[in-house]
């Protein structure tokens, strides 16, 4: 994309590189060094030329890393390259917390953790060189469960991720954490890499209520109480509210914006959909500043509002994915929800100082699970009590008081987590299938087939990466269970089907 007058609006978008019907699945690494383009896609990173004149590459791509690992939970590759032409590739773990069955309850952690071996950290190549294959050998720093962002600072030299921590402390372990602490533990990380580093996924995780890393409990944590091996690893610069999922770091080195923002990290949060019974939340995009690369401040949220209200992984209007800072200095955020770019730039004194995005409006429904102290009825408020279940069909020899009750389940009001996975409205998301299109893998749709997958979890789907544990990794007793297979079967019954 191009802006040719200058007025904030793209006039000229091309498109170029293979397509899905080709086999390119695309990938979330861009960068661009000596005049030309880097990318990746699918299994590699990839160089296109840039011509003196216009935008679009002409030739064919040159492979500069093969053979990156596809597998698991997080198959992408961020990178960034620094000013010496060291190529810095984010590879991802393939699971939660390294356990022999990824999500599992009580499903203690592998010792050692192999996976450490090609996954979990930040591998080093050379950006000037072509045709170099994955290894063991180019790995720079461990430990890193999932950093999607990945920037370099003002010098060219200094490098920072941001790493998503891991998930389901709750659900997999009940007996060591209650459902806020699921919700609030642990922390996003802002961290500063070195060779050699290694940040403790997955034996540690940052406890951001004691500000420090603890055991984790697939190696023997015990709720947060003990550290043991994490006193030898190394911390984040700065951390973040559980769940948010960064997806996108930047180190601002602009002139535009008042010189309180030099140095400082702008991260991308996607938002969560595991913090149920709490609020989802995140779907923002932060500032955080920093001074000789630590936190010289508390974060601030910069912009706001891209859910449209609707806090929720199905339902929000957009998701914050992407942040760059343009030639003038301004800033460009991505949105991976509908596609949208949006450009940022300041108006006023230089010597302004930070000041956060006004807080959103949020729709009825994320408000009424928001825990805040505004006076609430007991039953809490539910602006479809009155028209959604009601309007549902009822399972032969079940009640429609069942169906209400799976309903507040699958939305986290009754202890669920349904929602967070397959949407607010059961349509899917990302993370999980749309059940409410008839379309059943695992049973033949009636009432007690759901409540036995239900039950048993899918340990190994067969369309997504990431496994369900038995009941969703909630509490539920064999009549929610029924309460909620009734609501999944009454959303595939609706208008007669």
């Amino acid at each position: 994309m191009q802006d040719i007058n200058g007025d904030g609006q793209a006039d000229v978008t091309a498109r170029f590189g293979d397509t899905i019907q080709q086999g390119d699945h695309g990938g979330t690494g861009i960068a661009l060094y000596k005049d030309a383009l880097y990318a990746e896609t699918n299994d590699r990173i990839v160089r296109y030329g840039l011509p003196k004149d216009g935008i679009m590459p002409t030739g064919a791509p040159e492979t500069i890393v093969s053979g990156l690992p596809l597998t698991g939970d997080h198959p992408m590759h961020p990178f960034a390259i620094d000013a010496k032409g060291n190529l810095f590739i984010d590879v991802a773990s393939a699971t939660n917390s390294c356990q022999a069955q990824n999500r599992m309850p009580n499903v203690s952690g592998d010792k050692p953790c192999t996976e450490l071996e090609t996954r979990a950290g930040i591998w080093r190549y050379d950006a000037n060189k072509t045709d170099q294959k994955f290894s063991t050998t180019e790995r720079y720093a461990t430990g890193i469960r999932n950093a999607d962002g990945i920037a370099m600072d003002s010098t060219g030299l200094g490098l920072y991720a941001a790493q998503q921590g891991r998930d389901e402390l709750y659900e997999n372990w009940p007996k060591l954490y209650n459902e806020d602490q699921g919700a609030n533990l642990p922390a996003e990380e802002l961290l500063q890499v070195a060779q050699g580093d290694d940040f403790g996924w997955p034996e540690c995780y940052f406890d951001n209520d004691q500000q420090k890393l603890v055991l984790a409990p697939e190696y023997g944590g015990d709720g947060g109480k003990t550290v043991g091996v994490c006193a030898q690893k190394k911390g984040p610069v700065a951390f973040f509210p559980a769940h948010w999922a960064p997806n996108d770091l930047m180190l601002y080195n602009g002139t535009q914006f008042p010189s309180a923002y030099n140095g400082g990290a702008v991260i991308a949060f996607h938002g969560s959909w595991n913090r149920a019974p709490l609020p989802q939340a995140g779907y923002n995009v932060v500032f955080q500043p920093l001074t000789d690369g630590k936190a010289s401040g508390k974060y601030l949220v910069f912009a706001d509002g891209f859910a449209g209200g609707h806090l929720d992984p199905g339902q929000a209007a957009h998701r914050p994915s992407g942040v760059a800072s343009g030639p003038d200095g301004g800033f460009y955020i991505a949105d991976d929800q509908h596609g949208r770019i949006w450009r940022v730039t300041f108006n006023g004194e230089k010597t302004a100082g930070l000041e956060p995005a006004p807080a959103p409006p949020q729709s009825a429904s994320s408000s009424a699970s928001s825990g805040t102290a505004q006076a609430q009825p007991p039953e809490g408020i539910h602006p479809n009590a009155g028209a959604t279940t009601s309007s549902l069909p009822t399972p032969p020899g079940q009640t429609q008081e069942q169906v209400a009750l799976g309903e507040q389940i699958f939305h986290g009001q009754k202890g669920g987590t349904c929602a967070g996975c397959h949407g607010a409205s059961a349509k899917g998301s990302p993370l999980g299938p749309d059940l409410t299109n008839g379309k059943w893998r695992w049973g033949d749709g009636s009432v007690p087939s759901i409540a036995a997958t239900i039950t048993k979890g899918v340990p190994q789907p067969k369309d997504y990466r990431s496994g369900m544990p038995p009941m969703g990794g909630a509490q539920l007793t064999p009549t929610d269970v029924l309460a909620l297979a009734d609501y999944i079967w009454a959303l595939n019954h609706q208008n007669g089907r």
